[in-house]
């Protein structure tokens, strides 16, 4: 495989150029470059994007939908974002399905995405090994990507992808210490085991224990 397939900008450069609005407001409001209570305008967004009216219509759409977004009859598109308590509500969420994600894949995973897992976690340990936080950044959405695909359940892939995106800014600027990179390497390595040990119990529990100490990490508990 070649590593650049996994670089964060490929899929984007290749989007419709309101998927690729979207990421960037979604990116903004969940940083807090746009701020709860911030007023949305065409025109404004226009201007500081770089695009026409058509691709802001539907990412703001998007956005609505997703709820960082309200539109507020006769008065226009206001930004929501997120609360703590909708990033704790998120986690444990998020946790609750990527057991189950776990649970499954251990038990549908085809022979290729078992080889795809496998080559993904290597990439961990090279970037670990390399101290390279943003490749190994990644690599970490990656191998989670790998076992939503591998769980063979359309809905719970596009529900944690989801829950992936919402989460990925949360607390980014805060968690990176020295040992951060060797913990999250060791938190996959025992999922990655259970994987080949096609031990469901123990994938389920890694899989727990990693969310818990990712929650713990980001929202400073």
């Amino acid at each position: 495989m070649v590593i650049h397939k996994f670089a964060d900008g490929m899929e984007i450069n290749n989007a419709p150029l309101s998927t690729s609005l979207l990421g960037k407001l979604q990116k903004d409001i969940l940083t807090g470059k746009l701020k709860p209570g911030q007023k949305l305008t065409e025109q404004e967004l226009c201007k500081t994007y770089g695009v026409s009216r058509t691709p802001v219509r539907e990412a703001l759409r998007q956005l609505e939908t997703d709820g960082l977004v309200e539109n507020v009859l006769n008065r226009g598109a206001f930004v929501i974002g997120m609360t703590e308590q909708d990033y704790e509500d998120m986690f444990e969420l998020r946790k609750i399905y990527e057991m189950q994600a776990v649970k499954w894949a251990i038990v549908r995973i085809t022979e290729e995405e078992m080889d795809r897992l496998e080559e993904t976690f290597e990439f961990m340990e090279f970037y670990t090994l390399r101290n390279d936080i943003d490749k190994m950044l990644t690599i970490n959405s990656k191998f989670h990507q790998v076992i939503y695909e591998a769980a063979h359940n359309r809905m719970l892939h596009k529900l944690l992808s989801s829950y992936q995106g919402f989460l990925k800014y949360k607390g980014m600027e805060s968690i990176y210490d020295d040992n951060y990179l060797a913990t999250v390497l060791e938190e996959h390595r025992a999922i990655f085991k259970a994987f080949m040990d096609r031990d469901v119990k123990s994938g389920a529990l890694a899989m727990e224990i990693h969310i818990n100490r990712a929650k713990e990490r980001r929202c400073g508990e």
